[in-house]
């Protein structure tokens, strides 16, 4: 089905890099994995699931050499808004759909689609995205008790504010020895992993300082099983399928979208590779219809991972495999010890996270532009944090192609020319002769433009106008309409319309429209 070259030339050495570089990102994934599925709403050992099951299955099935997959910040507000609202046995059911969307994607060809979503709606519900994480991190890092999550994030605010009288101040200590921990250790120490010494030594300070003072895993979810996940099979009901279809589908576009971003920046680090889409998001279908079967949650490529894996060293999916299995070692070996990480530790990590993921440079380039892009990534990021990604990226899109179809209408030009004396010659002898030149495309965008300069291009005196396509871009079904019109007023001012140069390509577009025999044959002109 798909030509997997890989592990074409494979050997030992390279299998001592991928050791060393799948330990190296299986360090980093697992403090990631546990705090993206508590900052999703569900419980840690979910994340560590997540990354032991979809990392493999995407190491073995995807189209990448190096990709790095598993529960990524992107997900985070539109899983804990299904958590909250459908609940988790429905956010296995949406996560089980997002991966048959994502293979039917991979045999449609939408990973070549996927790139015609533009900067500034991806920039825009990203940096939404950032925010959301940011502040859903509040809560942990002042140490906040009774606080519940609410679906919006207006009603989130106003909850932390509500409860601020509960911070606890340990808690705040707790958090800024990790915000430090991550800010100054990369300086000092750039091969330390510098997230899993975060959620450490904050871990220790707390046990050996204030111990019980600050709410820990343990306390708040139970602490984490050292086991293997159950299988389970979701109750899906007709109804479940219509009520979750869409977030299910937002999802799967965003995780193609993070997993092609992920292989491509994984190309230009490695100029020797090339992924293969196709192959990439049906490796992230089927990761994402298996792992919700053993209580995961939604996965795709994570662009940092796969840049640790790269810089590791890995050059095959091994690294992946190993990756998957040391996260595997932890869950079986170490996972009880874990329920004494503070929840004021995995803060500063999302916090951390956020910062990295909001694209501030390309957020303010594209805002200084001052243009319909700026209008575009104002409102997906705006949309993305008071309302939901969802809606965000759908109303992105739309005002993305209202702006474009703007900025098309403007670029039809139809101008006149000078007729030459070879046109004199071939039309001219008994007819008056009034030349335009077509530049652009006509299509439903600027049809209108089109049908407005009607009256225009037939007030002159001339009975013969010749129009020079030389340089038409595209022409479309309301095109061919508007230019039809044109040809009915003609006729009824007895006024002959010429076709000249047109593109071959155009032309039998004509001819399948009929537009060609109604302009006639012996009115074409190369």
């Amino acid at each position: 089905m798909f030509k997997d070259n890989r592990f074409t030339n494979y050997t030992m050495a390279g299998f001592r890099n991928d050791l060393i570089a799948g330990i190296t990102v299986g360090i980093v994934a697992i403090p990631l994995g546990m705090a993206f599925a508590i900052a999703s709403g569900v419980k840690p050992e979910y994340g560590l699931y997540t990354t032991i099951i979809a990392g493999f299955l995407v190491a073995l099935l995807g189209g990448s050499r190096f990709q790095i997959a598993g529960p990524t910040g992107a997900f985070i507000p539109i899983l804990l808004a299904i958590v909250l609202q459908y609940g988790y046995e429905d956010l296995l059911i949406a996560g089980l759909m997002a991966g048959v969307f994502l293979v039917i994607m991979s045999f449609a060809g939408v990973s070549n689609l996927i790139h015609f979503v533009p900067m500034s709606v991806t920039i825009g519900f990203t940096a939404g995205i950032a925010v959301v994480i940011f502040t859903g991190q509040l809560g942990n890092f002042f140490g906040l008790t009774g606080v519940e999550k609410k679906e919006f994030f207006h009603e989130n605010m106003i909850e932390l504010a509500n409860q601020f009288h509960t911070v606890n101040m340990l808690s705040i200590v707790t958090a800024l020895i990790g915000l430090v921990i991550i800010l100054i250790l990369p300086r000092v120490a750039p091969r330390v992993p510098v997230l899993l010494v975060a959620l450490f030594i904050p871990t220790i300070c707390s046990i050996l300082l204030f111990p019980g003072k600050v709410e820990t895993i343990g306390t708040a979810f139970g602490g984490i099983p050292s086991k293997l996940p159950s299988f389970i099979f979701p109750q899906i009901t007709f109804s479940k399928l219509v009520s979750l279809w869409q977030p299910a589908l937002i999802i799967a576009a965003l995780g193609a979208i993070e997993s092609l971003l992920s292989a491509v920046v994984a190309d230009g680090m490695k100029t020797d590779t090339k992924h293969d889409s196709k192959r990439e998001l049906f490796g992230q279908g089927i990761a994402n219809i298996i792992t919700p079967l053993f209580g995961g949650i939604p996965a795709t490529g994570a662009i940092a991972r796969t840049a640790t894996n790269i810089r590791a060293g890995a050059v095959s999916p091994v690294s992946g495999f190993v990756q998957s299995a040391l996260v595997l070692l932890f869950l079986m070996v170490l996972a009880p010890y874990a329920s004494y990480i503070p929840l004021a530790a995995m803060a500063p990590i999302l916090m951390f996270v956020a910062w990295n993921m909001s694209a501030r440079k390309a957020f303010s380039h594209i805002l200084s532009l001052r243009s319909g892009d700026s209008i575009v990534l104002v409102s997906t990021f705006l949309l993305t944090i008071f309302v939901d990604l969802t809606v965000a990226v759908q109303i992105g899109i739309l005002l993305a192609t209202l702006s474009f179809l703007k900025k098309m209408s403007g670029k039809l030009d139809i101008s006149e020319e000078k007729v030459s004396d070879v046109e004199l010659k071939k039309f001219g002898a008994d007819s008056k002769l009034i030349k335009y030149v077509v530049e652009g495309p006509i299509f439903f965008g600027t049809a209108k433009a089109l049908e407005d300069k009607i009256p225009k291009l037939l007030s002159k005196e001339g009975n013969v106008i010749i129009l020079d396509m030389e340089h038409l871009s595209v022409i479309d079904a309301t095109g061919e309409a508007a230019l039809s019109s044109l040809l009915d007023q003609a006729k009824k001012e007895d006024i002959q319309i010429i076709i000249k140069r047109l593109p071959s390509q155009k032309r039998q577009i004509f001819k399948k429209s009929g537009l060609y025999d109604k302009i006639g044959e012996e009115n074409f002109f190369m």
